[in-house]
């Protein structure tokens, strides 16, 4: 996974670490994310004269969302250039600071990467910017059909505000 050596980070000073990530990894279970291949990782970990351990690096890969308006399978890509600050667990963690054990060996990336890429992904996602959606009456797609529907109809559940609205008039 995605494991800094912190032995080898205090010899060297910078560190690197690479993973192809499954997209049925641990790491994203209990996520809304669904990935449609490999997720490569990069990044570089050094040390920073403040006593901070800084990990600066990429994450790459395609999700399967669905179109918000007509619940189409799309395809999305996805490159997100994250930085990772940690601070020893006694010092005090910033807002944008992750936590870890001095005492460790090892710092494993994986939950501070995890993090970052949920707040990144556009839920939000179009299959095409003039997506129809869907008919809110009889749920037909209209990017492939059209319906008998009529936009006038309005809905039932506004009846008693439009009659409370009739009798102050």
């Amino acid at each position: 996974m995605l494991k800094v050596d912190l032995g080898q980070l205090g010899r060297e000073g910078s560190v690197s670490v690479e993973a192809q990530l499954a997209p049925d990894a641990e790491m994203w279970s209990d996520t809304d994310l669904t990935w449609s291949g490999d997720v490569e990782a990069r990044f570089r970990a050094s040390l920073a004269g403040t006593g901070e351990l800084v990990a600066r690096g990429s994450v790459a890969g395609t999700l399967a969302q669905e179109c918000r308006r007509c619940l189409e399978a799309v395809s999305t890509p996805f490159e997100g250039e994250l930085t990772l600050v940690f601070v020893s667990e006694g010092s005090e963690v910033g807002d944008s600071g992750y936590a870890f054990d001095e005492g460790s060996s090892e710092l494993d990336l994986s939950d501070a990467v995890r993090e970052e890429v949920v707040l990144a992904v556009d839920p939000y996602v179009l299959c095409t910017p003039e997506c129809k959606g869907l008919c809110p009456q009889c749920g037909t797609n209209r990017n492939v059909g059209t319906c008998d529907c009529s936009e006038d109809e309005m809905d039932p559940r506004w009846a008693v505000l439009r009659e409370l609205k009739k009798s102050e008039q």
